[in-house]
């Protein structure tokens, strides 16, 4: 949770000085250019943070600075953007603003085919084989599932950094619907397998070829819809049941966290999320501890100190946003944070509220034991499941809330998250404050789909990593 002052402080960094701006959007451009999967990441964040920027101050020159950037370093990334491929578009289809001289080479790079190619498709003992050009390296495949409740379909996805030789096609395998492979974006091959029932995955990389075995279920339960499906009847695919997941519900007992519209208060909202989240993420083969499980108070430490204890593989904490009654119909949307070693005073006095449910948290740490738990690796893991989280949460909640607000992915130094030895990210889960917003946030239906974009958003990061 950020409450009053912090959010007052977000909406101060939101709407900075055009110089601010430009200070950011250089900073951008430098980590973009840089090679290391790391810096890419923080680009990419930086330019969604400039986009939502230009989204406050109606900067449309900004605006399409951010967009261009955010489908570089997403395309480079592997990141799903065809959100903001598709409004880049329509901005230079329109020829209405003038673009960042700096990002015109990097845009026609993205147009330029990638220097992988697709040579041939064929099946071998009932497996499909891609065969490429060059040898694959690991991080340009990229697999995810989908599961649209409305046609009660199955998607199983595979994106790979490179190019058609020839056009889209439509492959047959018996007891498969649909096998679809097209080019996505410049960058981007996709292959999506589509079917009404579940299918089996399974595939490996080998030098130059893409081996895919694919069979039929005879049943199916859902990957995401809570309406349709138990529970105890969601079994996950390509997951080490071995992993272990500590979630932690912010605030309790003495501490309410936000109070916001009509009364309702943040430590019983995301409770009830964390344990929607506890049972779906059980179900799906996941070991799982709760920091707390009740209404009670627990010190900041002891919540990391307790992932520790269980070596937990990732920690997330769950909180709600709130801001003033003058600004409560204005702020609104689903944002993670992600502990990082930001020297921007703005970025600490952003999380000082958060921080300041247990005052004796900042002597306990200090400066210098603050940074010394912190390690580049565990900086780019929480990056990457922030972003994972943050999808889910997004994807689930738009097929029945078009209007869900994505407020980005951010570093900032959450007290909550030093001392984790894991990756960890803070998510929270909208504005408690906000009466459109509040609302759902105490509906049942609306956390059941909130926590089950989390657990997708959980399964994604451990598939992709």
């Amino acid at each position: 949770m950020i409450r009053f002052f912090v959010t007052f402080f977000l909406f101060f960094l939101i709407t900075l000085s055009g110089a601010d701006d430009f200070e950011l959007l250089k900073r951008a451009d430098k980590y973009a250019s840089s090679s290391t999967k790391a810096n890419q990441f923080r680009a990419y964040n930086d330019y969604k943070n400039i986009y939502l920027r230009a989204l406050m101050n109606e900067d449309q020159k900004l605006k399409v600075c951010a967009l261009e950037g955010i489908v570089k370093c997403g395309t480079k990334l592997h990141i799903d953007i065809s959100q903001y491929s598709e409004e880049l578009e329509k901005f230079q289809e329109k020829k209405s603003v003038t673009t960042h001289k700096s990002f015109t080479k990097q845009t026609n790079d993205i147009r330029v085919s990638s220097s992988h190619k697709l040579q041939s498709i064929r099946w071998k003992d009932g497996r499909l084989v891609l065969n490429f050009d060059r040898k694959l390296l690991n991080n340009q495949i990229n697999y995810f599932q989908l599961y649209d409740p409305k046609t009660s379909t199955y998607k199983y996805v595979f994106d790979v950094h490179a190019s058609m030789l020839t056009k889209s096609q439509t492959l047959k395998k018996q007891d498969i619907e649909k096998i679809k492979l097209a080019q996505f974006n410049p960058t981007t091959l996709r292959l999506v397998i589509q079917n009404s029932s579940k299918v089996a995955i399974s595939f490996k990389k080998d030098k130059t070829q893409l081996i895919i075995k694919m069979v039929p279920k005879k049943s199916s339960t859902p990957l995401q819809t809570p309406k349709q499906v138990p529970h105890r009847t969601i079994t996950p695919s390509r997951l080490d049941r071995n992993k272990v997941i500590v979630i932690d519900a912010g605030h309790g007992g003495k501490d309410p966290g936000a109070i916001g519209y009509r009364g309702y208060r943040e430590k019983v909202v995301v409770l009830q999320i964390a344990q929607e989240l506890n049972t779906i993420l059980k179900s799906r083969g996941f070991k799982v501890y709760m920091t707390r499980s009740n209404d009670r108070f627990i010190r900041l430490r002891d919540r990391t100190k307790y992932a520790n204890r269980k070596k937990a593989d990732l920690f997330i904490s769950i909180h709600a946003n709130a801001v003033s009654k003058k600004q409560a119909k204005q702020a609104y949307g689903i944002e993670c944070y992600f502990l990082d070693k930001s020297r921007s005073s703005r970025a600490k006095k952003v999380a000082a509220q958060e921080n300041s449910a247990d005052m004796s948290e900042m002597d306990y740490y200090g400066k210098q034991s603050f940074l010394s738990t912190l390690s580049s690796h565990n900086i780019v893991a929480s990056n990457k499941l922030a972003i994972d989280l943050q999808r889910g949460a997004l994807g689930s909640l738009r097929k029945s809330y078009k209007d869900v607000k994505d407020a980005g992915v951010r570093p900032a130094p959450f007290w909550v998250l030093v001392g984790a030895q894991m990756p960890s990210v803070l998510v929270e889960v909208g504005f408690i404050s906000n009466p459109k917003e509040a609302k759902r946030l105490v509906n049942s239906q609306y956390q059941k789909k909130m926590a089950y974009g989390l657990a997708n958003g959980i399964e994604r990061y451990f598939v992709n990593n």
